[in-house]
This record gives structure tokens, C-alpha cells and sequence, in this order.
């Protein structure tokens, strides 16, 4: 593992769905949650890729189910963190109204007591509007930013990130528990391509589409909306094992000029989202 000068750490979880590449890259270190199959039981990123994981749901006769890690994950982790030279943390966690996963972060750091000074901010968000918080905040982190101010930019980040998505079926929200406001959809799911938006923590209703191909327009438009105003940042692509997912990035590059950061949908999002589910996060400015 790279070493990195002493200063402040980024901790989140596996939900964050960020390459591992820009992880190592960023020293930011991740926390994984469980995948249950029936009675087998791995953790995530470390014992169960993504392209292991889609191809297991391919032969499950039953949906998985995730279940958040334990606070002593979070607290070895400070640990490891403040061997290496880290004057504090900052955990960055999967959205406190749909895992317990923010509780088990805020407990570890507690249990660390006065070893650091420790912060836990919910990003309120999913997948890639969680990594791009993560990347946000490890960058600054990097350029010699304090605890305060990490903590400040990623609280900041968490009021102005937007997160919407396609999905091919509501069947895994359902059947997770997770659907929250887009219940109202159910009704017509089979004949739709519904559109959620990550609102206030949890999942609601964005929209309903006829075709993919419309819903992946809908996706297109809303950022062009938002790029003509309010004006956006940090625009990233999540997607669940998606053969158009380059076609998507490439409709998208006719209306945001910057970098676009592609995240692919991985375990605990998945097992909720289900395969062929394909988003957007950005900032607004």
C-alpha cells in the first residue's frame, strides 16, 4: 500500500462505487459492506468484484441483500489511517436514511476516542454522487486543506449534489425496501422505464420514460438543463453493467465540456438499483 505524507484521510464505504485506480491513486480507503447470497455472506470489493457480482445475479434464482459492516471495521481503519501519519479523518458514508452503514462509521469513531480528531459527514447521496464527494474532498485533503475545511467542502458538496437515474425495473427496489417516494410507479412498471432522483437521502419518483432510449435522453436533457443553469460541476456516470454506458458518456459530451468520471454500479447499489440502471451525478454551482 502507497504511503502518503502525513495530513488529513478520507474513509467511505463500498457504496461509493468509485475505479480503484483513482482510490489508490488518492489514498482513499474504503470500508466495504456484506452481499448476501441466501446464506453466503462476502464482503464486498475485497471477496466479490462487480463483473463477479452481475455475473452471479445472472444464476440466483433470489435477489441478494446487503447488510452494513460492523463500527470495528471503521475504527481498525482510523487506526491503520493514524499509523501511517493521518492527523485526522474525515468518513464520508452511503446515505444515513438507507443504511445503517453511517451509524457503524459514527460508533467506530467514537470507540477511536482522543487517538485523532475523526469527522462524519452522511453524504446523503448514493454511488457516484458519494464517490464524486469522496474524490472531491481526498483532493483537497492532498492539497494540504485542514479537518475543518474537508469537512466544510464535503457538507457543502452534500447540499449541492444531484444524483438521477434510469432504471430497467423497480423489482430490486421493491423487493429491498429501498423505493421510498417512487412507490406511486409501481402501478404502471410494466410498461415504463422509470427515472429516480436521490432526494433528501432516499429515493423518489424523477419521471417515467416509454423507452430506454427516452429515458436515457431524459438523463441527457436534465443535465443540459442544469448546465445552462444553475450551472454544473464534477459530472459523473453510473451505470449497472450497461452495454450503451459509452454511447451515454458520448450524448452527454454534446452538452458538458469538462471531465466526466464513470463509475460502474457495483454490489450494494446494484443489488437494490439492478442490472441496466444507468445515472448521472454533478454538483451544482
Amino acid at each position: 500500500m502507497t504511503s502518503f505524507a502525513p495530513g488529513v484521510r478520507i474513509i467511505t464505504d463500498s457504496a461509493c462505487d468509485l475505479p480503484n485506480d483513482l482510490v489508490e491513486q488518492l489514498g482513499i480507503r474504503i470500508v466495504p459492506l456484506y452481499i448476501r447470497f441466501g446464506d453466503d455472506e462476502l464482503v464486498d470489493r475485497d471477496e466479490l468484484s462487480t463483473s463477479q457480482f452481475w455475473a452471479r445475479c445472472a444464476t440466483e434464482e433470489e435477489l441478494p441483500s446487503t447488510a452494513a459492516p460492523a463500527p470495528g471495521r471503521f475504527e481498525t481503519t482510523i487506526r491503520e489511517l493514524a499509523a501511517d501519519g493521518a492527523t485526522g479523518v474525515v468518513i464520508i458514508g452511503l446515505s444515513g436514511a438507507l443504511s445503517a452503514t453511517l451509524q457503524s462509521a459514527e460508533l467506530g469513531a467514537a470507540a477511536v476516542g482522543d487517538l485523532l480528531p475523526v469527522r462524519v459527514v452522511d453524504s446523503r447521496t448514493v454511488s457516484m454522487g458519494l464517490g464524486s464527494i469522496v474524490v472531491a474532498c481526498a483532493r483537497a485533503a492532498q492539497n494540504g486543506a485542514s479537518i475543518d475545511d474537508v469537512e466544510a467542502l464535503a457538507r457543502d458538496l452534500v447540499g449541492r449534489c444531484k444524483v438521477w437515474g434510469a432504471l430497467d425495473t423497480l423489482e430490486n427496489l421493491k423487493k429491498g425496501g429501498r423505493i421510498g417516494g417512487a412507490k406511486a410507479m409501481l402501478a404502471s412498471v410494466l410498461s415504463i422505464k422509470p427515472i429516480i432522483e436521490v432526494r433528501n437521502g432516499v429515493v423518489e419518483e424523477g419521471g417515467k420514460q416509454r423507452t430506454r432510449s427516452k429515458a436515457i435522453a431524459f438523463l441527457v436533457d436534465k443535465v443540459r438543463q442544469n448546465v445552462e443553469s444553475p450551472g454544473i460541476s464534477h459530472l459523473s456516470v453510473l451505470h449497472a453493467d450497461c452495454s450503451d454506458v459509452d454511447a451515454f458518456v458520448d450524448q452527454l459530451r454534446t452538452v458538458y465540456n469538462g471531465e466526466i468520471l464513470v463509475g460502474d454500479i457495483g454490489a450494494v447499489i446494484g443489488t437494490h438499483a439492478g442490472r441496466g440502471t444507468i445515472g448521472v451525478s454533478y454538483f451544482t454551482v
